[in-house]
């Protein structure tokens, strides 16, 4: 309860006083882009809400570290978050750092979190991958990618007010809750800590936006729910190796379907930004075509709400199979399977009655 309330109460406060005072660093840290693709904002708006995540982040952990004797782990984690955390960061004053150099520090930050926790993925419950992940050079490349991959899935899913905070949220309350299962009080606490932490810029962010989280936010989240993920299946064995897949299906698998749909079928590069991901599908065909008098900012509202109930009915199959890899594997590809029916139909013009929440 301590480490939800100083998580929880520091991000909030910062957040509040991020809001309060953006006159003073707004020319720094305000978005002021308009004109992009996946820019629906019509005024200049602070994107460095990732700063009181990640107070209230250290807050709760040092906490944690402190009461539960863990310096060394807390100080790994921590330690490899930097690189991920400040070139977002850099990212969200400068606007002008490359998606190659930030997938880059991410890296580092993956490779610091290998070798000194340590952690790393040494299995996948299929016989030829895990003798491949026994070689330790691979098990490394593979988990380095995996952690890399996921905090810029969190990235690119970030398009609409509390859409990626909240998948966040939903996934953190997965993990602990399945810590809490196996008894494992550790992953448990630090799931807290961030879900606090998000919950607390959260409040800011939905359902006006008077903050954004920003690259520096959105690449913490992923990075830590990543590693949480890694070390749970890692820590307890009842865990299938699946579960860390099948709970973050949904950013993983818009990541990998973007990089297809921009490399196959606009010939482009996979780093270049667009408007046809599926958040923004439902912005624009599904919500902004049936209620077409609403204004751009309650539309933005309305649309990760679509996505939290699309997430949530994946996360509880993987809750309630979480020790199961062939179950897991069926709900991925059941997740899968819808996902791609709900875009092909959304993008002929085709949207089914039942996904219609307005």
């Amino acid at each position: 309860m301590n480490t939800l309330l100083i998580s929880f109460c520091v991000s909030f406060v910062v957040t509040f006083l991020l809001i309060r005072y953006q006159h003073l660093h707004g020319h720094l840290s305000g978005d002021h882009e308009f004109s992009g693709p996946q820019k629906i904002h019509t005024r200049s708006v602070p994107r460095i809400g990732g700063l009181s995540i990640a107070t209230g982040l250290i807050a709760g952990s040092l906490f944690i570290a402190f009461k539960d004797q863990l310096f060394s782990l807390i100080a790994a984690i921590l330690v490899s978050c930097i690189s991920v955390f400040g070139i977002g960061l850099i990212e969200d004053l400068k606007k002008n750092i490359g998606v190659q150099k930030r997938l880059a520090f991410t890296a580092l930050g993956a490779l610091i979190a290998i070798y000194a926790i340590p952690t790393s993925i040494t299995s996948l419950d299929i016989h030829l991958l895990n003798q491949l992940l026994s070689i330790t050079l691979i098990s490394t490349l593979f988990t380095c990618f995996a952690m890399t991959g996921l905090a810029n899935a969190y990235n690119i899913i970030d398009g609409f007010h509390g859409l990626s905070s909240m998948i966040a949220i939903i996934t953190l309350g997965a993990i602990l809750y399945i810590a809490f299962k196996q008894n494992d009080l550790v992953i448990f606490k630090l799931s807290l800590c961030m879900l606090a932490a998000i919950a607390g810029f959260f409040l800011w962010n939905y359902p006006r936006g008077l903050i954004f989280l920003g690259d520096g936010g959105a690449y913490l989240i992923g990075f830590w729910i990543a590693l949480l993920s890694i070390l749970l299946v890692e820590r307890n064995a009842a865990v299938s190796p699946w579960f860390a897949l099948t709970i973050n299906i949904y950013p993983i698998f818009e990541t990998l379907f973007s990089i297809y749909r921009r490399l196959i079928h606009q010939n482009k590069s996979p780093g270049q930004p667009d408007a046809i991901h599926f958040h923004t599908l439902i912005y624009r065909r599904v919500i902004g075509n049936v209620n077409p008098q609403l204004s751009a900012a309650d539309r933005n509202a309305r649309t990760a709400p679509y996505l939290w109930i699309l997430v949530v009915m994946n996360a509880i199959p993987s809750i309630l199979f979480f020790d199961s890899t062939l179950a897991l594997q069926i709900v991925a590809v059941v997740f899968i399977v819808t996902y791609w029916y709900l875009y092909r139909s959304i993008v002929r013009f085709q949207t089914p009655t039942w996904f219609r929440l307005y």
